[in-house]
């Protein structure tokens, strides 16, 4: 069984959450603070995070990269702005998903279920493969550049696993999100642009007469290595 966070001071839509979670098969965690809410997370490392942008002791943001130099917990943001600036703040800091309040409480569990689904295993075989000084493990989902494993979230590994498993092939961003996000996603396409950016900040020592994420204007996005 899979365990919640749910990160919300409002008392009546934090009961509201983990009714719904609950009723679908989800353990809870509640917390109301972000103080309570690193303390809590250290403590259960929930399967994923429902993280509220507006909290007593500071704002969701902060929790988000707290958690973030920690693991790669796939995290919800809940927030009552829902302007698209707030949007692209929440998937450029390495958030899974966006929800605006007021929200449906069966949506929430459906784009949890997503989120979750999106994060599991993505490749099956046990093979490894090595690009120069990068190792991609398709058995473990691990990567390893000069000997240093690369932490990515959930969500930006599956598109770099996507992508190196069709080496030297081209993918725009509607193909990505079909593969990647699934046919549920609602979310702008500028999800995969900021995803390969942060795939790329995470590569930057890899040379690039060994292999890099390239971008071909117009086509779309290509994990391009040397054959040979």
């Amino acid at each position: 069984m899979k365990t919640i966070q749910i990160v919300e001071d409002e008392i009546t839509i934090s009961r509201v959450l983990k009714a719904y979670m609950t009723k679908n098969g989800f353990d809870v965690v509640q917390s109301y603070s972000g103080s309570e809410a690193m303390k809590d997370y250290r403590d259960v490392q929930p399967d994923l995070v429902l993280l509220d942008v507006m909290l007593p002791d500071g704002d969701g943001w902060s929790v988000l990269e707290s958690i973030r130099t920690l693991a790669p917990t796939p995290v919800i943001m809940l927030t009552a702005l829902g302007d698209v600036d707030h949007r692209l703040k929440g998937l450029t800091s390495g958030a899974d998903d966006y929800i605006a309040k007021p929200f449906i409480g069966d949506e929430v569990v459906a784009r949890v279920q997503a989120v979750l689904r999106r994060s599991g295993p993505v490749y099956d075989t046990g093979s490894v493969r090595l690009y120069g000084d990068l190792k991609i493990n398709r058995q473990s989902h691990t990567v390893h550049l000069k000997g240093e494993e690369i932490t990515l979230t959930p969500r930006d590994l599956s598109v770099f696993l996507f992508l190196s498993d069709h080496p030297n092939q081209t993918f725009t961003r509607e193909q990505l999100i079909d593969r990647v996000w699934g046919m549920d996603y609602e979310g702008s396409d500028r999800a995969v642009d900021l995803a390969v950016k942060r795939i790329r900040k995470s590569l930057e020592e890899w040379p690039k007469e060994q292999g890099e994420i390239r971008t071909l204007r117009g086509l779309g996005y290509q994990f391009s290595v040397h054959q040979g």
